[in-house]
């Protein structure tokens, strides 16, 4: 009897259980046309066709020809301050003034231990500008107890060529104990290939006297801060000058090498050697006063710039 209840049990409850296990179950659903468009979700918008692939588009559209829009000068200082002022400051960003610059280096300033007695040199310049420049230039020597041997002076105008060259023109003056002669002097100071620095100048005396300098150095790093320098300067004369006890071609030769430490970029202790020879006539004036034509010395000295 127990088996023939539970049968009929399971016999009855068998339709109810279908459908909630298939909530479909007994409704009619129509068959999906594959081929139909699918009908659009409220609230989305639907991609749009694409483009005719033979249409161009992007950046391969014709340039359109319409005005560019104007170019915006808003800024919340506009509110609070008079559109005047505000105009001269906007041009004053878009103008700013240019900067000017200065510098003084003393590129050589030694103690020389010579042959004899003691003497000391100096090398400086002093300038203003940007690409064009106002220069003062220094250099002389003197032996230690009897004063300056010999010195000058150049007042110049500057103008830079390009990032690497200047022409230089102006006046020297020169002081000491022989005659002091003023030269009109024009030259070009900068560095050549191979980070060589160069200067060249010629001069004509208000004696009508013309002569020439060239100059030339080279930074050689060892380390970041260790430098070696070779330099080298020949002095030449177009003639004869007796009371300057300069004779015409090459007058005198001179070639150093020094070695500095860079404490930092502005301020370089350093020693070396330096040689200095007489030639042709010059030869003949220092003989005849009694001097070497050969000199070397020991130097020891500081190179500072600001």
């Amino acid at each position: 009897m127990k088996s023939l209840a539970t049968a009929l049990f399971a016999l009855g409850s068998g339709p109810a259980l279908a459908q909630a296990a298939d909530p479909h179950a007994g409704h009619h659903m129509p068959a999906m046309d594959a081929a139909a468009p699918a009908a659009p979700m409220p609230g989305i918008a639907m991609p749009a066709a694409p483009a005719d692939s033979t249409d161009p588009t992007g950046t391969d559209q014709a340039p359109g020809s319409a005005e560019a829009p104007a170019v915006i000068h808003d800024s919340p200082a506009d509110r609070y301050w008079d559109p005047a002022a505000m105009a001269a400051a906007r041009e004053a960003e878009m103008h700013p003034p240019k900067p000017v610059y200065s510098k003084l280096i003393f590129d050589l300033a030694e103690y020389q231990a010579r042959e004899g007695r003691d003497g000391y040199h100096w090398e400086g310049e002093a300038w203003l500008g940007d690409w064009n420049r106002f220069v003062v230039k220094s250099r002389g020597e003197g032996t230690v107890g009897a004063g300056i041997d010999q010195a000058e002076f150049q007042a110049l105008y500057s103008r830079a060529l390009d990032p690497w060259w200047n022409l230089q023109a102006g006046v020297r003056q020169d002081v000491g104990p022989g005659p002091n002669r003023t030269w009109a002097t024009v030259g070009v100071e900068g560095r050549a290939r191979y980070q060589f620095e160069v200067t060249a100048a010629a001069f004509l005396s208000d004696k009508g006297q013309l002569a020439a300098r060239l100059e030339g150095a080279f930074d050689q790093r060892i380390t970041q801060r260790l430098i070696l320098q070779p330099r080298a300067e020949f002095e030449l004369a177009a003639q004869d000058m007796p009371d300057q006890r300069i004779g015409a071609g090459l007058s005198t030769a001179e070639f150093g090498l020094r070695l500095r430490y860079q404490i930092r970029p502005e301020l370089s202790p350093y020693v070396g050697v330096n040689w200095t020879w007489a030639a042709g006539r010059t030869a003949d004036y220092a003989r005849a006063d009694g001097k070497d034509i050969r000199e070397r010395a020991v130097v020891a000295g500081m190179r500072v710039w600001f």
